[in-house]
C-alpha cells in the first residue's frame, strides 16, 4: 500500500525548496546520489523520505539551517541543529572571536547583525557614524536597517540615498524569499515605508555624492555619508560563518566598511586613532 502524506507534508517543501533554486529533479537526483524518480516520489509524497536523505537534499538546495531543522520536523524527524543563545557561555568563543574581529577591524566601520537585522556587535568606527542618531533608534535591540532608513537615524547623511536604500530593500527581498520570515516582512513594510529627506543625494552645495563617486572605484556601490561636514565613501562588504551547525551562528553576518578613497581614509584614523 503507498501512503501518500499531506501537501503540507516534506514532499511539497522540497519540491518548493528546488523550483525556487531552478533544478530539475534529473539534477538533484544526481547531486544527492539519487534518482529522479525517488525525488519525484519524495515530491508528490508517495515515499517518506529517510532523515539521511532530507538532510542531503537540503544541503544541495543550500536550505537555510533554520529552514532544515522545519523539515526534519516535518518529515518526522528531530531538529538536527541547536539555536544557541549568543550569550550563553558555550558560545563565548564565538563572541571572542567576533570581538577580536571588529576591533582589529579599527578605525573602519564594522557590525555583526542577526537574521532580523537586529546589531548583535559593533566597533567604534560605527559608532562614530551612529553620532546625532535618534534616542529611540539606539535603545537596545538595535537594528542596522531602522538606523540606516529612518529619518532620524542616518538617512538624511547618506548622499546616495536612493541607490543605498533600494540595494538594501532589494537584499531584504532576497532575504525573505529565502526564508519568508514574518518579522522579516513586517521590518521591510516598515522602513520600506519611511519617508525620504528631501536632501538625499545631495550636501550643502549640491554636489557632495557627485565629488564622491569622482573618487570611488566603479566596481560596486558605495556608501556615501556625511560626518561633521566631511563626506565619506565606503564600499561594504558581508560575510558569513562557513558550515555553521547552530541557527544562531548560521544567521549571523558581518558587515565591514572599506573607506573607497584616500580621504575617508585619513579622517577615520584621525578620529579614531
Amino acid at each position: 500500500m503507498t501512503t501518500v502524506f499531506p501537501d503540507t507534508g516534506v514532499g511539497p517543501l522540497l519540491r518548493d525548496w528546488r523550483e525556487r533554486r531552478r533544478i530539475s529533479q534529473l539534477d538533484l537526483a544526481l547531486r544527492a546520489d539519487s534518482s529522479a524518480r525517488h525525488i519525484s516520489f519524495i515530491e508528490t509524497g508517495r515515499s517518506r523520505p529517510s532523515e539521511d536523505m532530507v538532510l542531503r537534499l537540503a544541503e544541495q538546495l543550500d536550505i537555510p539551517v533554520r529552514e532544515r531543522n522545519a523539515l526534519l520536523v516535518v518529515a518526522g524527524y528531530a531538529p538536527r541543529y541547536a539555536q544557541t543563545p549568543l550569550d550563553d557561555p558555550a558560545m563565548a568563543s564565538v563572541r571572542d572571536g567576533l570581538d577580536r574581529l571588529l576591533a582589529g577591524y579599527e578605525p573602519y566601520p564594522a557590525l555583526v547583525v542577526d537574521g532580523r537585522y537586529d546589531v548583535v556587535a559593533a566597533n567604534r568606527g560605527i559608532a562614530l557614524l551612529m553620532e546625532g542618531v535618534a534616542e529611540e533608534l539606539l535603545t537596545p535591540p538595535l537594528n542596522a536597517m531602522r538606523i540606516t532608513l529612518h529619518p532620524a537615524g542616518l538617512a538624511p547623511r547618506i548622499r546616495n540615498l536612493a541607490d543605498w536604500r533600494a540595494d538594501l530593500l532589494t537584499q531584504m527581498e532576497r532575504q525573505i524569499a529565502l526564508v519568508r520570515s514574518p518579522e522579516l516582512r513586517t521590518l521591510y513594510e516598515e522602513v520600506a515605508a519611511y519617508p525620504v529627506p528631501d536632501r538625499a543625494d545631495r550636501d550643502a552645495d549640491g554636489r557632495g555624492a557627485d565629488r564622491a563617486r569622482e573618487r570611488t572605484p566603479s566596481f560596486a556601490l558605495p556608501l556615501v555619508i556625511e560626518h561633521g561636514g566631511q563626506v565619506l565613501s565606503f564600499i561594504a562588504s558581508i560575510a558569513t560563518f562557513n558550515t555553521p551547525m547552530d541557527v544562531t551562528v548560521a544567521e549571523l553576518a558581518i558587515e565591514t566598511f572599506l573607506p573607497a578613497d584616500r580621504e575617508t581614509a585619513a579622517y577615520l584614523r584621525e578620529r579614531l586613532p
